[in-house]
């Protein structure tokens, strides 16, 4: 009786710690994961925007596909295996955040020395009347 509540505890801890997705043969690197989510993040922005007419969900796709060299079955899998762990998927958000960061402060840096006015930031909470947390 001990014995087999022993290896049904014993079970049940390698159980919940192990990952429920197994990881793809053709998994995406993290470096180049987080590459595709930022082009995915501008994309979107674009279609937001309908910049210059906007771009289809295909055309996205497609360009991201042929850009990365994979298939939408390879983006799936990568993207749900490192879905699967939140903590770890959330450091790649994190890291698609500063790229994005970044590249605005870029934007804005040569918008300064081209003489142009840089527009506030609309996702800014600050001068808003939204209440600040502090």
């Amino acid at each position: 009786m001990k014995k087999s509540l022993l290896l049904g505890l014993t079970m049940l801890f390698f159980g919940c710690n192990s990952n429920s997705v197994e990881k793809p043969k053709n998994l995406i690197g993290k470096d180049k994961m987080v590459d595709i989510l930022y082009d995915i993040s501008l994309l979107e922005a674009i279609k937001s925007q309908n910049i210059n007419g906007g771009i289809t969900v295909k055309m996205e796709n497609d360009y991201i596909y042929k850009k990365y060299k994979i298939d939408s079955i390879q983006f799936a899998k990568s993207n749900k295996y490192y879905a699967s762990d939140l903590e770890e998927y959330k450091k790649m958000f994190e890291k698609v955040k500063e790229k994005l960061s970044a590249e605005n402060l870029k934007i804005e840096s040569e918008m300064k020395k081209n003489g142009q006015t840089v527009p506030p930031n609309p996702n800014s909470t600050l001068n808003s009347d939204t209440p600040q947390v502090q």
